[in-house]
């Protein structure tokens, strides 16, 4: 728990250790840790690129940067659904690495301490992609947290990430 900023929440008198943004993918609640959010858009053009996966829609100019857009439910092997209004894409960012992820909806801002961490299963059947860093059980209810190193690292993306 070294790696994790802590601050004491004075309400539940626990020390928060971070502050996830959850979203909704299908009817799975997942999370990316607040310091890797750079911004959330709107879904906008993508250009695609040849002989990428399907779950690489392709690229996007965000601020005149060039960033891959994933579709984290083709990734996470999860029927495509069409956009709609509530639809967004997350931009990441690490080490001056980004990635668009796309997601059905934003949720909700929510502040973690470590009552509210279980350990994730290292079952292969459990976390096979690997993309899950910790388990969030809160409110009688299961968050995945992913881990955004290890989205970004994908070979795809950081194949379209070479300069």
């Amino acid at each position: 728990m070294d790696q994790y900023q802590n601050e004491y929440n004075t309400t539940t008198g626990l020390e928060e250790i971070e502050k996830v943004l959850t979203f909704a993918v299908g009817e799975q609640t997942y999370g990316i840790e607040i310091p890797y959010v750079i911004e959330i858009i709107g879904v906008q053009h993508i250009t695609e690129l040849p002989n990428m996966p399907k779950y690489i829609k392709g690229i996007m100019n965000v601020r005149g940067k060039i960033v891959p857009v994933m579709n984290i439910r083709s990734r996470f092997g999860k029927e495509e659904v069409p956009y709609d209004d509530f639809t967004c894409i997350i931009i990441v960012s690490i080490d001056d690495d980004s990635l668009g992820i796309i997601v059905d909806r934003v949720e909700e801002v929510i502040n973690i301490t470590s009552a509210d961490i279980a350990d994730t299963p290292d079952y292969k059947s459990v976390n096979a992609s690997k993309y899950i860093d910790y388990i969030v059980n809160m409110n009688d209810e299961i968050k995945l947290v992913l881990d955004c190193r290890k989205l970004i690292e994908t070979k795809d993306v950081a194949v379209i990430g070479e300069d």
